[in-house]
């Protein structure tokens, strides 16, 4: 591959080096969130901001941990996993906004993946569709564990990943309305929770690279209760799914202290 940093042992997108990130890491998609996020370690700093990625390093039980944003979408997000696995990290959080698709699923909620539908582009480029986004169980556990200790109204099960936000908010006006709105429907009565546009990618490339990859939202409203003529509340307030990334990536690292493994 050719060397488009030129020699500067950065990353070619993200701008960073071994040196400047933890192996442990919260991926929010909005820039804007990074310096959020990184209020919750200890001693954080900035590092890096190109393009869409912003990055900012701290500590979390003593550990180095990063927060690094990935934009929206897989493209980007695939990127972003891709050149910090090549720095050494190894466990991810993504943290973001989703809409509820279920009608037990409320504004305000916080959903937790387990796995995604790939309705996207970028995870075909590394394996078959008929190969599964799948979560790693202990990002999961941690997430769950939390999320129960923090007493969260919340949800764990598949989410949707999709390519295009107005396909899904305005399916009628699209030339392939026929088929965005069937596969819709099949994916709510499949029971799939919510729809988001990144996580597809990111655990599928976290299964190539031998990662481990969770996800967890702030669900801002749900569609279809709305259709239903529903209560259908609309919550910004990202923070407590901000704060359960970071007591999940917590609880990771001191599970991992205990056992010897990954945590430096």
């Amino acid at each position: 591959m050719v060397d488009y940093t030129e020699g500067s042992g950065k990353q070619y997108h993200t701008s960073v080096s071994p040196e400047d990130i933890g192996k442990y890491i919260i991926l929010p998609g909005d820039p804007g969130r990074v310096e959020k996020i990184a209020s919750y370690f200890e001693d954080s700093r900035f590092v890096a901001s190109n393009r869409e990625y912003t990055t900012y390093t701290g500590r979390i039980n003593n550990v180095k941990v990063s927060a690094v944003s990935t934009g929206i979408g897989g493209p980007s997000a695939a990127i972003a996993l891709e050149e910090l696995v090549k720095c050494g990290a190894h466990t991810f959080i993504r943290i973001g906004t989703c809409g509820g698709m279920q009608d037990n699923v409320m504004g305000g909620d916080v959903i937790i993946a387990s796995g995604a539908v790939r309705m996207e582009g970028t995870s075909r480029e590394y394996a078959p569709i008929e190969y599964p986004a799948v979560a790693d169980y202990e990002v999961v556990q941690a997430l769950g564990e939390k999320a129960s200790e923090m007493k969260l109204s919340w949800h764990v099960g598949v989410v949707q990943s999709k390519d295009s936000f107005f396909g899904q908010h305005e399916p009628d006006i699209m030339p392939v309305s026929y088929e965005l709105k069937d596969k819709w429907e099949a994916y709510i009565r499949m029971g799939c929770l919510a729809s988001e546009m990144e996580t597809a990618a990111l655990l599928t490339v976290g299964q190539f690279r031998k990662v481990r990859v969770g996800a967890c939202y702030l669900c801002l409203a749900n569609q279809e209760r709305a259709k239903k003529g529903l209560d259908n509340p609309v919550v910004h307030d990202i923070d407590p799914a901000i704060r359960l990334a970071v007591n999940a990536l917590s609880a990771l690292i001191e599970k991992d202290r205990v056992k010897g493994e990954k945590a430096d």
